[in-house]
């Protein structure tokens, strides 16, 4: 990245750093400004990533505060930190994501169902359950079996049998609730509307 690229003026602008931090994050990165940049740039995308695939709607933001807390540390750790930078930034990111939960606040309860509520709830997610693809149904179930520490392990010999890591067994079951979600609301708003 050149010295007065436009990108990073706007980075920059975003991250609320002033130009001598940014400049020492861009030296601790790499000792070739170009490098630097591009080793900048690809560890803000992969934040930006690792804050969305925890569910966090903030997810640039978070890693805009990530970056900014690395850079106010630069010049302390510079000397005493060996290994990948990017390494810093995910353990900085990690903390960062436990304030944020921290601070969420929890969504309120939902309202009691009444009898007939909660039956035609669970009419239309048997629905939508048996809409499902036959591996995502089966998926979804296995993830959601078991309790405490029985679930974790559960979930570890569930990836370990799907040949994939334990964040990708996470990010599946997430999409086929998402999916799960939005087909109940929908068989509910038909249910209401007639």
């Amino acid at each position: 990245m050149c010295a007065d690229s436009r990108p990073r003026t706007v980075v920059r602008k975003r991250l609320d750093l002033d130009q001598g931090s940014f400049d020492r994050l861009l030296a601790w990165l790499h000792s070739d400004r170009e490098q630097a940049g591009r080793k900048y740039e690809d560890i803000r995308r992969r934040l930006i990533k690792l804050f969305a695939c925890r569910g966090c709607h903030e997810a640039e933001d978070l890693a805009d505060e990530t970056i900014n807390r690395v850079a106010r540390k630069t010049e302390e750790i510079t000397e005493s930190y060996s290994g990948d930078p990017a390494l810093y930034f995910y353990g900085v990111a990690n903390k960062v994501h436990h304030e944020y939960l921290r601070k969420k606040p929890a969504p309120p309860p939902p309202p009691p169902l009444e009898s007939d509520d909660a039956e035609r709830e669970y009419e239309c997610l048997d629905q939508c359950m048996q809409q499902l693809a036959s591996d995502s149904r089966e998926l979804v179930l296995q993830y959601y079996h078991e309790e405490k520490r029985a679930k974790i392990e559960h979930r570890k010999q569930l990836a370990l049998s799907l040949g994939i890591g334990i964040n990708a067994l996470r990010l599946r079951a997430f999409r086929i609730r998402e999916a799960l979600q939005r087909c109940v609301l929908r068989c509910l708003g038909q249910a209401m509307a007639e």
